[in-house]
């Protein structure tokens, strides 16, 4: 029995909140279980579907949330202009679950897009909107992102909006999640520099920034790192050689202050990268030569 649409928006919201807090205390992913076995509220709210790559509740007129996954079983991809295609589920693409998600595109009600990362593990983003249809294809369009999909669509017909500027906003906003999960993932949630290992407080740092052309959204181009030591990254307060030393700026070396300036920064001077398990994943050293010669200079 469908909620009042007062009711609907407000276990909306607040589904939406409970999935954020999960992502931030997870390291920015989740697994099946955890989103299936969801409580809101005191009550079970399951945020995806055990089967199928799409959540209508009962008590909603419009979609909750959709599953998308490069591994199939469907045709789901995300096009040039950063906006995901997500297929109809099969039958008419009128009714059944394609009916709810329709509804969503009509009355642009968020929704939640789940892409799966790798087996049992998932990546959020919220909000999303279904902005389009293309029918002979048999596709929805999934922009993420409020402020991502009206700029678009702004810019399409207003000339003093950079669309280029707008395309690459939105696809850095979908790149963003499975960058940060994906290097997390790989140093097995824990800070590279200090070894700490409380997934809510690292961070996906960027080694070439991803406003450079060269700023890959590539586990080679990323360090987990807690927040202080990104934060002293990104300041110059700390280099990491290509050798995987870490470096502390000389001044700050000279200064005399609290224990957290001595044991969270001073001390890391010479330390040595905690590096992920496979080789694959260790970060560049040419992004590391080019990032270390800034820091130097």
């Amino acid at each position: 029995m469908a909620l009042s649409p007062f009711e609907q928006d407000r276990l909306r919201l607040a589904a939406f909140a409970g999935l954020e807090r999960l992502m931030d205390s997870t390291g920015g992913f989740a697994t099946r279980d955890e989103l299936f076995d969801f409580v809101v509220e005191g009550r079970r709210f399951p945020l995806i579907d055990y089967s199928r790559g799409i959540r209508n509740p009962a008590e909603f007129d419009e979609t909750f949330s959709v599953v998308s996954s490069e591994e199939g079983p469907y045709a789901d991809h995300v096009g040039d202009d950063g906006i995901l295609r997500y297929s109809f589920r099969d039958g008419d693409p009128f009714g059944g679950d394609n009916k709810k998600l329709r509804a969503a595109m009509v009355s642009q009600k968020p929704i939640v897009l789940f892409r799966k990362l790798m087996p049992n593990v998932y990546i959020s983003y919220v909000p999303c909107y279904v902005v389009d249809e293309d029918l002979p294809s048999r596709f929805f369009l999934i922009a993420t992102g409020e402020e991502s999909w009206r700029s678009f669509t702004a810019g399409a017909a207003d000339p003093a909006i950079d669309r280029q500027y707008v395309l690459q906003m939105v696809r850095r906003r979908v790149h963003q999640p499975e960058f940060r999960a994906r290097v997390i993932l790989a140093y097995d949630r824990t800070c590279t520099i200090c070894r700490l290992n409380h997934p809510e407080l690292l961070d996906a740092a960027h080694i070439i920034p991803d406003r450079d052309e060269q700023g890959v959204a590539h586990v080679t181009n990323g360090l987990a790192l807690c927040k202080i030591h990104h934060a002293a990254f990104d300041n110059g307060i700390l280099g990491i050689s290509p050798d995987y030393v870490v470096h502390v700026d000389q001044q700050v070396l000279k200064e005399v202050d609290g224990p957290m300036l001595k044991h969270g920064i001073q001390d890391m001077q010479g330390t040595a990268l905690t590096l992920p398990r496979r080789e694959a994943d260790w970060p560049s050293r040419d992004a590391l030569a080019r990032r270390f010669e800034e820091f130097a200079a």
